[in-house]
Protein backbone atom coordinates (compact mmCIF):
# COMPACT_ATOMS: atom_id res chain seq x y z
CA UNK A 1 0.00 0.00 0.00
CA UNK A 2 1.16 3.31 -1.33
CA UNK A 3 1.33 5.66 2.44
CA UNK A 4 1.01 9.67 1.94
CA UNK A 5 3.18 10.95 3.31
CA UNK A 6 2.80 14.99 2.89
CA UNK A 7 0.02 16.80 4.68
CA UNK A 8 -2.09 17.52 1.56
CA UNK A 9 -1.38 14.06 0.14
CA UNK A 10 -2.89 12.72 3.07
CA UNK A 11 -5.83 15.22 3.56
CA UNK A 12 -6.73 13.65 -0.46
CA UNK A 13 -6.19 10.04 0.90
CA UNK A 14 -9.27 10.40 3.62
CA UNK A 15 -11.04 13.27 2.13
CA UNK A 16 -11.07 14.89 -1.12
CA UNK A 17 -14.18 17.27 0.57
CA UNK A 18 -12.17 17.61 3.97
CA UNK A 19 -13.66 20.54 5.93
CA UNK A 20 -10.63 22.35 7.01
CA UNK A 21 -7.79 22.94 5.27
CA UNK A 22 -4.37 24.50 6.43
CA UNK A 23 -4.33 27.98 6.12
CA UNK A 24 -1.48 29.76 3.69
CA UNK A 25 -0.39 31.79 5.92
CA UNK A 26 0.96 30.93 10.12
CA UNK A 27 -1.32 32.86 12.62
CA UNK A 28 1.73 34.89 14.62
CA UNK A 29 -0.20 35.49 17.57
CA UNK A 30 -0.72 31.50 18.65
CA UNK A 31 3.32 31.69 18.87
CA UNK A 32 3.22 35.13 20.79
CA UNK A 33 0.78 33.49 23.71
CA UNK A 34 3.23 30.60 24.47
CA UNK A 35 6.48 33.24 24.98
CA UNK A 36 8.47 35.54 23.51
CA UNK A 37 10.63 34.70 19.97
CA UNK A 38 13.85 34.67 21.98
CA UNK A 39 12.40 32.04 24.79
CA UNK A 40 11.54 29.64 21.84
CA UNK A 41 14.84 30.24 20.17
CA UNK A 42 16.71 29.31 23.52
CA UNK A 43 14.44 25.94 24.55
CA UNK A 44 14.68 24.99 20.62
CA UNK A 45 18.48 25.05 21.51
CA UNK A 46 18.05 22.80 24.37
CA UNK A 47 15.91 20.45 22.11
CA UNK A 48 18.28 20.58 19.60
CA UNK A 49 21.32 20.30 22.22
CA UNK A 50 19.58 16.74 22.86
CA UNK A 51 18.69 16.17 20.03
CA UNK A 52 21.96 15.74 18.51
CA UNK A 53 23.57 13.39 20.98
CA UNK A 54 20.92 11.58 20.27
CA UNK A 55 21.09 11.04 16.11
CA UNK A 56 24.22 13.25 15.58
CA UNK A 57 22.64 15.70 13.13
CA UNK A 58 24.48 18.69 12.65
CA UNK A 59 22.50 21.08 13.53
CA UNK A 60 23.70 24.27 15.64
CA UNK A 61 23.68 24.46 19.56
CA UNK A 62 22.19 26.97 21.61
CA UNK A 63 22.49 27.57 25.31
CA UNK A 64 19.59 28.58 27.81
CA UNK A 65 19.13 28.43 31.80
CA UNK A 66 15.96 27.54 33.16
CA UNK A 67 13.69 27.20 36.27
CA UNK A 68 11.05 24.70 36.44
CA UNK A 69 7.13 25.57 38.03
CA UNK A 70 5.37 23.59 39.84
CA UNK A 71 1.33 23.61 40.29
CA UNK A 72 -0.60 22.27 42.86
CA UNK A 73 -4.18 20.08 41.48
CA UNK A 74 -7.25 22.18 41.57
CA UNK A 75 -10.85 21.26 42.10
CA UNK A 76 -14.44 22.43 40.81
CA UNK A 77 -18.04 21.73 41.74
CA UNK A 78 -21.00 19.50 40.18
CA UNK A 79 -24.72 18.20 41.33
CA UNK A 80 -25.13 15.42 40.59
CA UNK A 81 -27.99 12.06 41.14
CA UNK A 82 -26.06 9.05 42.51
CA UNK A 83 -26.56 5.13 41.84
CA UNK A 84 -24.06 3.35 43.73
CA UNK A 85 -22.95 -0.33 44.10
CA UNK A 86 -19.88 -1.77 46.06
CA UNK A 87 -18.59 -5.30 45.06
CA UNK A 88 -20.94 -7.33 46.92
CA UNK A 89 -23.82 -5.56 44.90
CA UNK A 90 -22.08 -7.11 41.84
CA UNK A 91 -24.23 -10.30 42.24
CA UNK A 92 -27.11 -9.05 44.07
CA UNK A 93 -28.04 -5.16 44.02
CA UNK A 94 -27.46 -1.51 43.05
CA UNK A 95 -27.85 0.57 45.58
CA UNK A 96 -29.57 3.85 44.44
CA UNK A 97 -30.48 7.17 46.13
CA UNK A 98 -30.14 10.91 45.43
CA UNK A 99 -27.03 12.41 45.35
CA UNK A 100 -26.71 14.44 48.54
CA UNK A 101 -24.62 17.76 48.18
CA UNK A 102 -22.29 18.21 51.36
CA UNK A 103 -20.19 21.34 49.84
CA UNK A 104 -19.57 22.22 46.11
CA UNK A 105 -18.03 19.43 43.98
CA UNK A 106 -18.74 16.55 46.18
CA UNK A 107 -21.34 13.82 46.26
CA UNK A 108 -21.81 11.46 49.11
CA UNK A 109 -22.22 7.80 48.50
CA UNK A 110 -25.76 6.23 50.09
CA UNK A 111 -25.21 4.95 53.76
CA UNK A 112 -25.43 1.15 52.61
CA UNK A 113 -22.74 1.53 50.10
CA UNK A 114 -20.23 3.70 51.93
CA UNK A 115 -17.10 1.52 52.29
CA UNK A 116 -16.94 1.04 48.80
CA UNK A 117 -13.02 0.72 48.16
CA UNK A 118 -11.18 1.67 44.93
CA UNK A 119 -7.60 0.41 44.15
CA UNK A 120 -6.07 2.77 41.74
CA UNK A 121 -2.92 1.39 40.46
CA UNK A 122 -0.48 3.65 39.38
CA UNK A 123 -1.69 5.90 42.09
CA UNK A 124 1.65 7.58 42.81
CA UNK A 125 1.82 9.01 39.33
CA UNK A 126 0.74 11.84 37.44
CA UNK A 127 -2.27 10.38 36.26
CA UNK A 128 -3.28 7.80 38.89
CA UNK A 129 -2.90 10.48 41.60
CA UNK A 130 -4.59 13.12 39.55
CA UNK A 131 -7.72 10.48 39.72
CA UNK A 132 -7.06 9.32 43.02
CA UNK A 133 -7.31 13.32 43.74
CA UNK A 134 -10.23 13.87 42.01
CA UNK A 135 -11.63 10.70 43.44
CA UNK A 136 -11.44 12.04 47.41
CA UNK A 137 -12.95 15.32 46.00
CA UNK A 138 -15.92 14.20 44.24
CA UNK A 139 -16.73 11.29 46.73
CA UNK A 140 -15.08 11.77 50.39
CA UNK A 141 -17.11 9.17 51.58
CA UNK A 142 -14.54 6.31 49.35
CA UNK A 143 -12.20 4.37 50.63
CA UNK A 144 -9.24 4.98 48.07
CA UNK A 145 -6.14 2.61 47.92
CA UNK A 146 -3.06 3.85 46.00
CA UNK A 147 -1.35 0.96 44.70
CA UNK A 148 2.17 1.39 43.33
CA UNK A 149 5.60 -0.02 43.75
CA UNK A 150 7.33 2.80 45.68
CA UNK A 151 6.11 2.96 49.54
CA UNK A 152 7.77 6.68 49.84
CA UNK A 153 6.21 8.00 47.42
CA UNK A 154 2.41 6.36 48.09
CA UNK A 155 2.86 7.11 51.89
CA UNK A 156 3.63 11.12 50.51
CA UNK A 157 0.06 10.26 48.43
CA UNK A 158 -1.75 9.10 51.41
CA UNK A 159 -0.92 12.11 53.31
CA UNK A 160 -2.41 14.21 50.65
CA UNK A 161 -5.44 12.05 50.37
CA UNK A 162 -5.77 12.47 54.30
CA UNK A 163 -8.48 9.81 56.08
CA UNK A 164 -10.17 6.91 54.18
CA UNK A 165 -6.58 6.30 52.59
CA UNK A 166 -4.42 3.71 52.70
CA UNK A 167 -1.46 2.57 50.31
CA UNK A 168 -0.89 -0.87 49.00
CA UNK A 169 2.63 -2.32 47.56
CA UNK A 170 1.47 -4.03 44.18
CA UNK A 171 3.51 -5.43 41.32
CA UNK A 172 1.01 -5.37 38.14
CA UNK A 173 3.32 -8.15 36.65
CA UNK A 174 3.01 -10.38 39.63
CA UNK A 175 -1.02 -12.19 39.48
CA UNK A 176 -0.23 -13.28 43.09
CA UNK A 177 0.48 -9.52 43.82
CA UNK A 178 -2.40 -8.30 41.83
CA UNK A 179 -5.09 -10.51 43.17
CA UNK A 180 -4.17 -10.14 46.39
CA UNK A 181 -4.11 -6.48 46.17
CA UNK A 182 -8.19 -6.75 44.07
CA UNK A 183 -9.48 -9.02 46.70
CA UNK A 184 -10.55 -6.76 49.26
CA UNK A 185 -11.44 -3.63 47.10
CA UNK A 186 -14.67 -3.06 44.91
CA UNK A 187 -12.89 -1.70 41.98
CA UNK A 188 -9.62 -1.35 40.39
CA UNK A 189 -8.30 1.83 38.03
CA UNK A 190 -5.57 0.67 36.46
CA UNK A 191 -3.54 3.84 35.31
CA UNK A 192 0.19 2.07 35.20
CA UNK A 193 1.10 2.87 31.41
CA UNK A 194 2.44 3.12 28.72
CA UNK A 195 0.20 0.41 27.25
CA UNK A 196 1.69 0.39 23.94
CA UNK A 197 3.56 -2.90 23.21
CA UNK A 198 1.73 -4.36 26.58
CA UNK A 199 1.68 -8.41 26.00
CA UNK A 200 -0.97 -8.93 28.44
CA UNK A 201 -4.53 -7.55 30.57
CA UNK A 202 -3.08 -8.77 33.64
CA UNK A 203 -4.82 -6.26 35.63
CA UNK A 204 -7.71 -7.27 33.93
CA UNK A 205 -7.58 -10.38 34.14
CA UNK A 206 -6.65 -10.38 37.98
CA UNK A 207 -10.24 -7.85 38.41
CA UNK A 208 -12.15 -10.81 36.80
CA UNK A 209 -10.62 -13.45 38.84
CA UNK A 210 -11.70 -11.52 41.85
CA UNK A 211 -14.63 -10.41 40.51
CA UNK A 212 -13.74 -6.33 40.91
CA UNK A 213 -14.89 -3.62 38.55
CA UNK A 214 -12.56 -2.35 36.20
CA UNK A 215 -11.65 0.97 34.70
CA UNK A 216 -8.29 1.90 32.53
CA UNK A 217 -6.85 4.66 31.21
CA UNK A 218 -5.59 2.63 28.17
CA UNK A 219 -4.83 4.53 24.80
CA UNK A 220 -3.65 1.96 22.83
CA UNK A 221 -5.64 0.46 20.07
CA UNK A 222 -3.97 -3.36 20.54
CA UNK A 223 -4.32 -3.28 23.95
CA UNK A 224 -8.24 -1.78 23.88
CA UNK A 225 -8.93 -5.40 21.42
CA UNK A 226 -7.13 -7.29 23.97
CA UNK A 227 -8.86 -5.90 26.48
CA UNK A 228 -12.30 -6.34 24.55
CA UNK A 229 -11.59 -9.60 23.78
CA UNK A 230 -12.15 -10.33 27.48
CA UNK A 231 -16.19 -9.72 27.53
CA UNK A 232 -17.39 -12.91 27.81
CA UNK A 233 -14.68 -13.70 30.74
CA UNK A 234 -16.24 -10.62 32.65
CA UNK A 235 -19.68 -11.22 32.30
CA UNK A 236 -19.60 -14.60 33.23
CA UNK A 237 -18.03 -12.84 36.27
CA UNK A 238 -20.43 -10.42 36.71
CA UNK A 239 -18.49 -7.54 36.64
CA UNK A 240 -18.44 -4.26 34.70
CA UNK A 241 -15.22 -2.81 32.96
CA UNK A 242 -14.42 0.13 31.00
CA UNK A 243 -11.58 0.19 28.54
CA UNK A 244 -9.65 3.31 27.27
CA UNK A 245 -11.76 5.10 29.90
CA UNK A 246 -9.43 8.56 30.89
CA UNK A 247 -10.05 11.71 29.08
CA UNK A 248 -9.13 11.05 25.22
CA UNK A 249 -9.82 8.27 24.89
CA UNK A 250 -12.63 8.31 27.32
CA UNK A 251 -14.60 11.71 27.60
CA UNK A 252 -13.65 12.22 23.83
CA UNK A 253 -15.71 8.79 22.69
CA UNK A 254 -18.86 10.02 25.27
CA UNK A 255 -18.60 13.55 23.47
CA UNK A 256 -18.79 11.57 20.11
CA UNK A 257 -21.31 9.15 20.79
CA UNK A 258 -23.27 12.17 22.25
CA UNK A 259 -23.24 14.03 18.90
CA UNK A 260 -24.39 10.87 17.34
CA UNK A 261 -27.14 10.54 19.20
CA UNK A 262 -28.42 13.81 18.82
CA UNK A 263 -28.02 13.56 14.89
CA UNK A 264 -29.96 10.30 14.72
CA UNK A 265 -32.55 12.49 17.02
CA UNK A 266 -32.77 16.20 15.82
CA UNK A 267 -31.77 15.40 11.52
CA UNK A 268 -33.24 13.43 8.58
CA UNK A 269 -29.38 12.43 7.39
CA UNK A 270 -27.15 10.19 8.37
CA UNK A 271 -23.83 10.63 10.13
CA UNK A 272 -20.91 10.56 7.73
CA UNK A 273 -17.78 11.90 8.87
CA UNK A 274 -16.48 11.98 12.52
CA UNK A 275 -13.09 13.45 13.68
CA UNK A 276 -10.94 14.29 16.87
CA UNK A 277 -8.79 16.73 17.67
CA UNK A 278 -6.64 16.52 20.55
CA UNK A 279 -4.03 19.68 21.72
CA UNK A 280 -1.92 19.54 24.59
CA UNK A 281 0.88 22.23 25.88
CA UNK A 282 4.23 20.10 26.24
CA UNK A 283 3.15 16.90 27.62
CA UNK A 284 -0.22 18.93 29.67
CA UNK A 285 2.30 17.88 32.88
CA UNK A 286 0.91 14.59 32.89
CA UNK A 287 4.79 12.86 33.15
CA UNK A 288 6.80 10.74 31.51
CA UNK A 289 4.56 7.78 31.11
CA UNK A 290 2.70 10.41 28.54
CA UNK A 291 6.15 11.06 26.92
CA UNK A 292 6.23 7.66 26.44
CA UNK A 293 3.45 6.78 24.88
CA UNK A 294 3.69 9.21 22.46
CA UNK A 295 6.59 8.46 21.01
CA UNK A 296 5.81 4.69 20.52
CA UNK A 297 2.42 5.51 18.89
CA UNK A 298 5.04 7.55 16.75
CA UNK A 299 6.14 3.91 15.53
CA UNK A 300 2.40 2.62 14.33
CA UNK A 301 0.85 3.30 11.24
CA UNK A 302 -2.60 5.49 11.84
CA UNK A 303 -5.51 3.52 10.99
CA UNK A 304 -8.81 5.71 9.99
CA UNK A 305 -11.46 5.51 7.52
CA UNK A 306 -12.76 6.88 4.70
CA UNK A 307 -16.59 5.82 3.48
CA UNK A 308 -16.37 2.55 5.69
CA UNK A 309 -12.95 2.06 3.74
CA UNK A 310 -9.79 0.98 6.50
CA UNK A 311 -6.98 2.70 5.22
CA UNK A 312 -3.41 3.47 7.13
CA UNK A 313 -1.51 6.56 6.96
CA UNK A 314 2.11 7.66 8.26
CA UNK A 315 2.03 8.55 12.22
CA UNK A 316 2.17 12.62 12.50
CA UNK A 317 1.68 13.49 8.86
CA UNK A 318 -1.91 14.54 7.47
CA UNK A 319 -1.30 18.41 9.08
CA UNK A 320 -4.64 20.43 9.77
CA UNK A 321 -4.87 23.85 11.50
CA UNK A 322 -8.16 23.35 13.82
CA UNK A 323 -9.98 25.95 15.91
CA UNK A 324 -9.99 24.83 19.25
CA UNK A 325 -11.91 27.75 20.38
CA UNK A 326 -11.80 30.45 23.33
CA UNK A 327 -9.10 29.92 25.51
CA UNK A 328 -7.04 27.68 22.65
CA UNK A 329 -7.28 29.11 19.51
CA UNK A 330 -5.91 27.88 16.13
CA UNK A 331 -3.84 25.09 16.23
CA UNK A 332 -1.57 22.15 14.26
CA UNK A 333 -2.74 18.90 14.74
CA UNK A 334 -1.28 15.55 12.67
CA UNK A 335 -2.39 11.90 12.72
CA UNK A 336 -2.08 9.67 15.18
CA UNK A 337 -3.13 5.97 15.87
CA UNK A 338 -5.50 6.12 18.74
CA UNK A 339 -8.65 3.61 19.49
CA UNK A 340 -11.41 5.68 19.69
CA UNK A 341 -10.97 5.89 15.78
CA UNK A 342 -12.01 2.10 15.40
CA UNK A 343 -14.32 1.55 18.17
CA UNK A 344 -16.46 4.38 16.81
CA UNK A 345 -16.49 3.52 13.53
CA UNK A 346 -17.38 0.28 14.54
CA UNK A 347 -19.81 1.20 17.26
CA UNK A 348 -20.94 4.72 16.09
CA UNK A 349 -21.60 3.28 12.45
CA UNK A 350 -19.62 6.29 11.22
CA UNK A 351 -18.09 5.82 8.29
CA UNK A 352 -15.55 8.16 7.92
CA UNK A 353 -13.40 8.53 11.65
CA UNK A 354 -9.99 9.71 12.13
CA UNK A 355 -7.94 11.41 14.93
CA UNK A 356 -5.10 13.48 15.20
CA UNK A 357 -2.89 15.38 17.89
CA UNK A 358 -0.83 18.52 18.49
CA UNK A 359 1.33 19.88 21.15
CA UNK A 360 3.20 23.33 21.81
CA UNK A 361 5.47 25.14 21.67
CA UNK A 362 5.26 24.50 18.18
CA UNK A 363 8.98 22.87 17.63
CA UNK A 364 7.88 19.73 19.78
CA UNK A 365 5.64 18.94 16.52
CA UNK A 366 8.55 19.56 14.69
CA UNK A 367 10.82 17.13 16.86
CA UNK A 368 7.69 14.63 16.63
CA UNK A 369 8.01 14.58 12.92
CA UNK A 370 11.34 14.69 12.48
CA UNK A 371 11.38 11.31 14.54
CA UNK A 372 9.44 9.77 12.78
CA UNK A 373 10.85 10.65 9.30
CA UNK A 374 14.40 9.90 11.18
CA UNK A 375 14.28 6.64 13.34
CA UNK A 376 13.32 3.40 12.05
CA UNK A 377 9.61 2.25 12.98
CA UNK A 378 11.13 -0.49 14.78
CA UNK A 379 13.34 1.67 17.01
CA UNK A 380 10.13 3.55 18.14
CA UNK A 381 8.16 0.27 19.04
CA UNK A 382 11.04 -1.16 21.39
CA UNK A 383 9.76 -0.25 24.69
CA UNK A 384 13.38 -0.22 25.93
CA UNK A 385 14.79 2.22 23.61
CA UNK A 386 11.70 4.32 23.57
CA UNK A 387 12.33 4.71 27.36
CA UNK A 388 16.42 5.28 27.20
CA UNK A 389 14.92 8.10 25.01
CA UNK A 390 12.54 9.53 27.35
CA UNK A 391 15.64 9.52 30.01
CA UNK A 392 17.46 11.70 27.94
CA UNK A 393 14.12 14.18 26.91
CA UNK A 394 12.22 13.75 30.39
CA UNK A 395 14.56 16.95 32.28
CA UNK A 396 13.91 19.12 29.02
CA UNK A 397 10.44 18.45 28.50
CA UNK A 398 9.64 19.56 32.27
CA UNK A 399 11.74 22.68 31.60
CA UNK A 400 9.54 23.97 28.69
CA UNK A 401 6.60 22.30 30.56
CA UNK A 402 6.94 25.26 33.25
CA UNK A 403 7.04 27.70 30.46
CA UNK A 404 4.15 26.30 28.11
CA UNK A 405 1.57 25.26 30.74
CA UNK A 406 -0.83 22.13 30.34
CA UNK A 407 -3.38 23.60 28.66
CA UNK A 408 -5.62 20.48 27.20
CA UNK A 409 -8.30 20.87 24.23
CA UNK A 410 -10.47 18.31 22.72
CA UNK A 411 -12.70 19.01 19.53
CA UNK A 412 -15.14 16.41 18.01
CA UNK A 413 -16.38 17.20 14.85
CA UNK A 414 -19.88 15.13 13.04
CA UNK A 415 -21.14 16.00 9.57
CA UNK A 416 -24.02 14.50 8.53
CA UNK A 417 -25.47 13.67 4.85
CA UNK A 418 -27.88 16.43 4.86
CA UNK A 419 -25.73 19.23 5.40
CA UNK A 420 -25.55 18.85 9.17
CA UNK A 421 -22.42 20.23 11.26
CA UNK A 422 -21.98 19.97 15.27
CA UNK A 423 -19.29 20.38 17.49
CA UNK A 424 -18.30 19.56 20.94
CA UNK A 425 -15.26 20.84 22.69
CA UNK A 426 -13.64 20.69 26.05
CA UNK A 427 -11.02 22.67 27.20
CA UNK A 428 -9.51 23.20 30.10
CA UNK A 429 -6.48 24.29 31.81
CA UNK A 430 -4.18 21.72 33.16
CA UNK A 431 -4.64 18.59 31.88
CA UNK A 432 -3.02 16.74 34.97
CA UNK A 433 -6.34 18.26 36.69
CA UNK A 434 -8.63 17.06 34.15
CA UNK A 435 -7.65 13.64 33.44
CA UNK A 436 -8.37 12.86 37.23
CA UNK A 437 -11.84 14.59 36.79
CA UNK A 438 -12.42 12.75 33.73
CA UNK A 439 -11.25 9.15 34.98
CA UNK A 440 -12.92 9.52 38.60
CA UNK A 441 -15.93 10.13 36.51
CA UNK A 442 -15.90 6.47 34.86
CA UNK A 443 -15.40 5.37 37.95
CA UNK A 444 -18.15 6.54 39.87
CA UNK A 445 -20.53 5.59 36.55
CA UNK A 446 -19.32 1.82 37.52
CA UNK A 447 -20.15 2.04 41.06
CA UNK A 448 -23.66 4.04 40.50
CA UNK A 449 -24.65 0.65 38.18
CA UNK A 450 -24.59 2.60 35.18
CA UNK A 451 -22.32 -0.44 33.56
CA UNK A 452 -23.52 -3.43 32.65
CA UNK A 453 -21.37 -6.41 33.10
CA UNK A 454 -19.08 -7.24 30.29
CA UNK A 455 -16.20 -5.28 28.91
CA UNK A 456 -17.43 -1.96 27.40
CA UNK A 457 -15.88 1.27 25.22
CA UNK A 458 -17.02 4.62 26.98
CA UNK A 459 -19.32 5.26 23.96
CA UNK A 460 -21.30 1.55 24.10
CA UNK A 461 -24.91 1.80 25.68
CA UNK A 462 -23.69 -1.06 27.87
CA UNK A 463 -20.48 0.53 29.25
CA UNK A 464 -22.31 3.85 30.33
CA UNK A 465 -25.80 4.30 30.07
CA UNK A 466 -27.48 6.93 27.53
CA UNK A 467 -29.03 8.47 30.13
CA UNK A 468 -25.49 8.49 32.60
CA UNK A 469 -23.47 10.51 29.87
CA UNK A 470 -24.70 13.90 30.54
CA UNK A 471 -23.84 13.66 34.79
CA UNK A 472 -20.45 12.05 33.65
CA UNK A 473 -19.62 14.84 31.44
CA UNK A 474 -20.81 16.65 33.80
CA UNK A 475 -18.23 15.33 36.39
CA UNK A 476 -15.08 15.28 34.02
CA UNK A 477 -15.57 18.73 32.77
CA UNK A 478 -15.06 20.12 36.56
CA UNK A 479 -13.21 23.67 35.95
CA UNK A 480 -13.44 23.75 32.43
CA UNK A 481 -12.74 26.80 30.75
CA UNK A 482 -14.70 25.81 27.48
CA UNK A 483 -17.29 23.12 27.46
CA UNK A 484 -20.14 22.84 24.91
CA UNK A 485 -21.78 20.34 23.22
CA UNK A 486 -23.72 20.06 19.45
CA UNK A 487 -23.21 23.81 18.51
CA UNK A 488 -22.71 24.64 14.68
CA UNK A 489 -18.40 25.64 14.24
CA UNK A 490 -19.78 29.32 14.23
CA UNK A 491 -20.58 29.29 17.40
CA UNK A 492 -17.37 28.12 18.87
CA UNK A 493 -14.19 29.01 17.13
CA UNK A 494 -12.55 32.04 17.34
CA UNK A 495 -12.58 33.02 13.77
CA UNK A 496 -16.24 31.83 11.88
CA UNK A 497 -15.92 32.02 8.33
CA UNK A 498 -18.39 34.32 6.91
CA UNK A 499 -20.19 33.25 3.81
CA UNK A 500 -21.87 36.48 2.70
CA UNK A 501 -25.29 38.58 4.10
CA UNK A 502 -24.36 38.06 8.18
CA UNK A 503 -24.28 34.18 7.43
CA UNK A 504 -21.60 32.14 9.11
CA UNK A 505 -20.65 28.30 8.57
Amino acid sequence: MNIPTGAADSERYLDKNMLFRPPKEKEKKRRDNESTALSYMAYYGIFVNKWNELIKLPFPSLDSSHRVIERELEGGSMMARSVVHSKSCCSAFAFRASAVETRPGRVRIPDKARDARVLVLGGTGRVGGSTALALSKLSPDLRIVVGGRNREKGDSMVATLGKNSAFAQVNIDDMVSLERALDDVDLVVHTAGPFQQAQNCNVLEAAIATKTAYVDVCDDTCYALLAKSFNDKAAAANISAITTGGIYPGVSNVMAAELVRAAKDESKGEPEKLRFYYYTAGTGGAGPTILATSFLLLGEEVVAYRKGEKIKLKPYSGGLNIDFGKGIGKRDVFLLNLPEVKSAHEILGVPTVSARFGTAPFFWNWGMSAMTNLLPPEYLQDRSKVQELVQQFDPIVRVIDGIAGERVSMRVDLECSDGRHAVAIFTHRRLSVSVGYSTAAFVLAILEGSSKPGVWFPEEPEGLAVEAREILLKRASQGAINFVMNKPPWMVETEPKEVGLGIYV
